[in-house]
């Protein structure tokens, strides 16, 4: 009976191997190192559950894991001999524990040649870690305190399209040409909640996505825009935005669908693209809004326009400023696909 258990068991992790298109022996080695403080599942072999244990060190991962979740613990070094085994790794979460740069051990990271994905929001770093993995695509450092990116840090990560540093102590001197140097992929940054006075430098002319709400930016350079020539979301929401700072058409950009401007002190609506979806100017210092100066199109041109050419915006709040209802008539002829005005 023994025998035939053991054959069942054979078996089954043989069918399981094939359905996870993973050879036997790993399987099996994969099972049988698993820490005892973690759950490897045996229908997710490659990933290994090691969060909310009240950890604090890394156990010694198994050797073909892919996915790490390391969560909601209290660990705080990343040591080289815990993951020395652990070559594979796909995707790292260590999110929420409390992990210094002086516990990152040198090279831990960069010698994780297939790791994507690397998560470390809420922790207690102070510096971009570094080296890091020519693989990454993805890589959060919310919520730390970093304040310094090393410079070069990024060169040769072409494949990282995502940075996520926002709530954290990075100044303008931090963020410059030279330590953003290598992001020649990068869709999305976000430096929010930090201590910027003025418009990050640096950028790659690839980036789609730029967040930098929470900061103290009191200006924008006229030509800020011209070396991002696919920037389509933008957010500036709790800056120190004055219209006299913000030159009229700065915004006039034919890739932005998604402008939020809340919670500044403008008193002027800049002018609005064509392409714009969605525009936010609520809680500032806006007395009126008059269409002709706004509107990306002459009226002229608007009377014969069909609705493939004429501006796009479908929402736009204008609430908490100084205005009274109605919207002017020629507001309402320009933006004629507007869905929804808050005001």
């Amino acid at each position: 009976m023994a025998a035939l258990q053991k054959l069942f068991s054979v078996l089954c992790l043989v069918t399981l191997a094939v359905s996870q298109d993973m050879p036997y022996e790993e399987l099996l080695a994969q099972i049988q190192a698993c820490p005892k403080e973690c759950t490897c599942p045996q229908n997710f072999p490659r990933a290994v559950y090691c969060d909310n244990k009240g950890l604090k060190s890394i156990p010694k991962i198994p050797p073909y894991t892919w996915y790490l979740y390391l969560q909601n613990n209290l660990i705080e070094t990343l040591p080289s001999d815990a993951l020395q085994n652990a070559t594979q790794l796909r995707w790292m979460n260590l999110n929420r524990n409390k992990i210094t740069s002086d516990g990152v051990e040198e090279g831990v990271l960069g010698a994780m040649n297939h790791l994507a994905h690397l998560y470390m929001d809420d922790n207690l770093l102070s510096t971009v870690p570094s080296p890091l993995p020519a693989s990454l695509e993805h890589l959060r450092l919310s919520r730390n305190r970093i304040s310094k990116i090393p410079a070069g840090v990024f060169i040769g990560l072409d494949k990282l399209n995502l940075l996520d540093l926002q709530a954290n102590k990075l100044m303008d001197d931090a963020v410059t040409e030279v330590s953003l140097k290598g992001l020649t992929n990068l869709v999305q940054i976000n430096l929010a909640k930090n201590q910027l006075s003025s418009m990050p430098l640096g950028l790659p002319p690839t980036t789609t996505q730029l967040f930098l709400d929470g900061n103290n930016i009191d200006k924008i350079p006229a030509d800020y825009f011209k070396g991002l020539p696919k920037v389509a979301f933008l957010r500036l929401n709790h800056n120190k935005l004055g219209s006299s700072g913000v030159p009229k058409d700065i915004f006039n950009i034919s890739s932005m669908l998604d402008l939020q401007l809340s919670h500044n002190q403008l008193t002027e609506v800049p002018v609005i693209p064509s392409g714009l979806e969605h525009l936010y100017l609520d809680h500032n210092k806006i007395a009126s809004v008059n269409g002709s100066s706004v509107c990306p199109i002459s009226v002229e041109a608007l009377d014969g326009s069909t609705n493939e050419s004429v501006p796009r915006l479908r929402y736009l709040r204008l609430d908490g400023n100084e205005i009274s209802p109605p919207i002017p008539m020629d507001v309402v002829t320009c933006f004629r696909l507007l869905r929804s005005i808050v005001i």
